[in-house]
């Protein structure tokens, strides 16, 4: 690791910790040249993945489109910031663990209502409305009769 202050490579690590989102590490080194000290960030590479869309589109894995999701549906819902974070996390891990380079949005979707029945069942529902896309109160009162059961 080059040094930021006077670009040697005699650098070496004094302390190394996990960083405060627990996926990164970090890690102070010290200038064997210099003396100056300086932090760097170590994480891991993921495989960059693509989301089949339901037109058959193609596209770069974008985690705020799921945040997004996420949020709309817990919108004055009592969920705290941390469980809804939480639920993220889950479902991006739950994502990335089946190992594939490409994914279908519709299993994306799936996955994230997993998670969303487990954590608020009125944001469950808010979720499944706009995904499913209900066309009537038929196909709401299907959706509510899977979660009474």
């Amino acid at each position: 690791m080059k040094c930021p202050f006077c670009n040697q490579d005699n650098t070496r690590v004094v302390d190394s910790r996990p960083a405060d989102d627990n996926s990164s590490i970090r890690r102070r080194r010290l200038c064997d040249e210099c003396g100056k000290r300086f932090t760097t960030y170590e994480k891991v590479e993921t495989i960059p993945l693509i989301v089949i869309k339901k037109d058959q589109n193609r596209e770069q894995y974008d985690r705020t489109k799921i945040e997004s999701g996420v949020l709309r549906a817990c919108y004055k819902r009592p969920v705290s910031a941390q469980q809804i974070n939480d639920t993220i996390d889950k479902i991006e891990t739950e994502i990335f663990n089946r190992e594939e380079r490409e994914i279908p949005s519709n299993v994306i979707g799936e996955i994230v209502m997993e998670r969303l029945k487990d954590l608020d069942a009125v944001a469950y529902v808010r979720f499944a409305s706009v995904y499913r896309e209900f066309k009537d109160v038929e196909t709401f009162m299907d959706e509510l009769k899977k979660i009474l059961n």
